[in-house]
This record gives structure tokens, sequence and C-alpha cells, in this order.
């Protein structure tokens, strides 16, 4: 990242190389369209390169950041076509990631399969939670509204997912 914010576009081609089959699944898997997502991911490299300075290592991986862009991207692109499309029926439900793509390699293979097996631990609730939040793209309002619970218990179930699933795949060494 060093070198990234010192304009070393080298060190672009290697975190792209590195993580762009993660982001590219994650993306896909909340736009649904192969062309929406690789415009999302075309922005997310954008802003990786111009605003290498707003990572801070104390929050969190760069491959945690880069997944919080790419995720953010991602449902401003969503929200920004409903807008347009209020009128028009809800869109169908996004196609599902595909790791088996010949890009994805072993290492998002296996991050994959700990984040899968990690969400099947949780509780029916905190699951439900975080997958319309991250790859439904809903508010926590709307999933409040969706599940017909409270806000702050939704909160809630976000909050414990999201530190069980701290525990059980710890971040990835900074890079």
């Amino acid at each position: 990242m060093d070198r990234l914010r010192a304009g070393d576009t080298r060190a672009l081609e290697e975190l792209y190389d590195r993580h762009t089959p993660l982001l590219y699944a994650i993306v896909l898997r909340i736009v649904g369209r192969a062309g929406d997502a690789e415009e999302v991911l075309q922005d997310v490299w954008m802003h990786a390169w111009k605003r290498a300075d707003t990572w801070d290592p104390s929050r969190g991986s760069v491959v945690a950041w880069l997944l919080t862009v790419a995720r953010s991207r991602a449902i401003d692109r969503i929200r920004s076509a409903a807008s347009r499309q209020r009128a028009e029926t809800a869109a169908p439900a996004p196609e599902p990631a595909r790791l088996d793509q010949p890009v994805a390699s072993a290492a998002h293979r296996q991050l994959h399969e700990r984040v899968t097996a990690a969400l099947a631990t949780l509780a029916p609730q905190q699951r439900q939670t975080l997958e319309l939040a991250y790859f439904g793209g809903l508010s926590q309002s709307e999933i409040a509204e969706r599940l017909g619970a409270p806000l702050g218990t939704v909160k809630s179930w976000t909050r414990q997912g999201l530190m069980r699933m701290r525990e059980m795949v710890p971040a990835e060494e900074q890079t």
C-alpha cells in the first residue's frame, strides 16, 4: 500500500491480480450482471489508485478495505438503477458467484470455503441478516422491515454475526 500511495503502478497490478477474482465474485453476486460487475470493479480500482491514502491499517486488512469499497460501489450501482426504474418490477435475484472460473485462485477458493463454513455456523437470523446486507444490498432498516423485526434487533444480529465471522475468518496479512 505504501508503494501504491507513492504512485507505483506495479503495486496496483499486484493488488489487481491478487484480489480481482474475489472482488468480482462478490460484486457479481450483488449486482447480478457481468457487465455491471465489470464496471463496478473498474470504479473500485480507480478508487484504490486515487484514494489509497484512505486505507487505514488499524481498521482492517487491504482486502477488507477493497471488499468494503467494492460492496459500497455495487450497492450504489443497484440503488441508482432502482431509482431510475421505480415503476418496474423488482430485479431478478442476482446470480450466485461462480468461483469455478479459471481466474479464481486457490487462495480465493479457500477464503470462499472459510467464509461459507463460517456463515453456516451463524444463527439463522445472523446469517440471513448478513446475507441481506452484503449480498442483497439492503440497509438495516430495510432488513428490519423485510424480516418484521425491530431495527435494534437487526443491528444486534448484524454485530453479533460480524463478530463471529471475524473470529472464524481471521484477517489476511496486510499487503
